[in-house]
């Protein structure tokens, strides 16, 4: 655990911060509600056997995808631009905040293992605007906080923002501890052009060694003045998503997690048809279905997710948007769905 790549754990005024929050308890942070997860040897070996016999766990060719001037990029209202999985960029009043990047090539500490799908990077470091205003990590596990890619990020990125605990990966890897903002579930931070980010509560769980939930897992809701968006982070159903669209009164865009499922480890990642639920619990006006289209972490066919999710919004009277990797997503405009995936 000595390599740099599994970052460390919190000590110092983070760790005392940490152990002040009522969402850390008994040596680690709490969900909210129970939250059960089976990863015995049984169901390791069940699932390995399921992804091996699974013929669409990855794309047979590869995926279409938009290559767009990221740093052109310049609308009145937010526009988002995905790439793949939960990395994505969000442009507005002419700031840029990116979520989640990770432009390697394995969502893994160890080379080889979860490797990304042929031919989806067509985004990679080298596209990244010259200055990141906000570099956004919602918990630190390997799919979602890449020490590879932020590391060389490290020269753009004008803040972080991240939850309890994070902070001291990047620390650890060189960042300026003065750009770093950790925020406990509702705590919030203004920041350049009225740019405002709350963390609000998940159901999962975070860490990248043995020793598990000693940083937060959050979902964030960024209001920039004349909008709001959700920006989830992984997560279970409950009834935490009611409570956030209660609380900030509903969203412009929620972009949450769909994908990576499985009845095994329900209470930590939702099911396609809970997904596009949380939206309308979050009173969001559109969904924007992630955390697909770049590994596989589970045993279901790599596009089942935003097929079920797109077969659920009709029948919950829900809008729910399929922008290809690459191709920007601007509120306010319309946005014609292609069923990208079957080509």
């Amino acid at each position: 655990m000595a390599f740099k790549v599994f970052g460390t754990q919190p000590t110092g005024q983070r760790l005392e911060r940490i152990t002040k929050s009522e969402n850390y308890k008994y040596g680690s942070f709490q969900n909210l509600a129970e939250t059960l997860m089976d990863f015995s040897p049984g169901v390791a070996f069940d699932t390995m056997k399921q992804r091996m016999n699974n013929i669409d766990k990855a794309p047979k060719k590869p995926i279409p995808t938009i290559k767009t001037d990221l740093q052109a990029l310049n609308t009145d209202t937010p526009s988002v631009v995905w790439f793949g999985h939960s990395s994505y960029i969000v442009k507005v009043n002419g700031l840029t905040i990116l979520v989640d990047p990770v432009f390697g090539n394995y969502a893994s500490p160890i080379p080889g293992v979860v490797g990304s799908y042929a031919h989806t990077h067509k985004y990679g470091l080298a596209d990244m605007p010259e200055l990141i205003d906000v570099l956004l990590i919602t918990h630190d596990h390997y799919d979602h906080l890449d020490y590879g890619t932020v590391s060389k990020l490290k020269g753009k990125v004008k803040n972080v923002v991240t939850g309890l605990g994070v902070g001291a990966h990047f620390e650890y890897w060189g960042f300026n501890p003065a750009i770093i903002h950790e925020l406990d579930w509702w705590e919030s931070i203004q920041l350049d052009n009225g740019l405002t980010f709350t963390a609000a509560p998940g159901r999962h769980f975070s860490g990248r060694s043995l020793k598990r939930n000693q940083s937060l897992w959050s979902g964030f809701a960024l209001d920039t003045s004349t909008h709001k968006l959700y920006l989830g982070g992984d997560s279970g159903y409950g009834s935490h998503f009611a409570k956030i669209g209660e609380r900030f009164g509903g969203f412009d865009l929620a972009i949450l997690e769909c994908g990576q499922y499985n009845i095994n480890w329900h209470a930590i990642h939702m099911m396609p048809e809970e997904t596009v639920q949380a939206s309308l619990d979050l009173k969001s006006k559109v969904l924007l279905p992630v955390h697909w289209g770049k590994f596989t972490l589970s045993v279901h066919p790599w596009y089942e997710s935003v097929t079920r999710a797109l077969e659920a919004a009709p029948k919950l009277n829900a809008t729910v948007v399929t922008p290809q990797i690459g191709e920007p997503l601007t509120l306010g405009n319309p946005h014609t769905n292609k069923i990208w995936w079957q080509y």
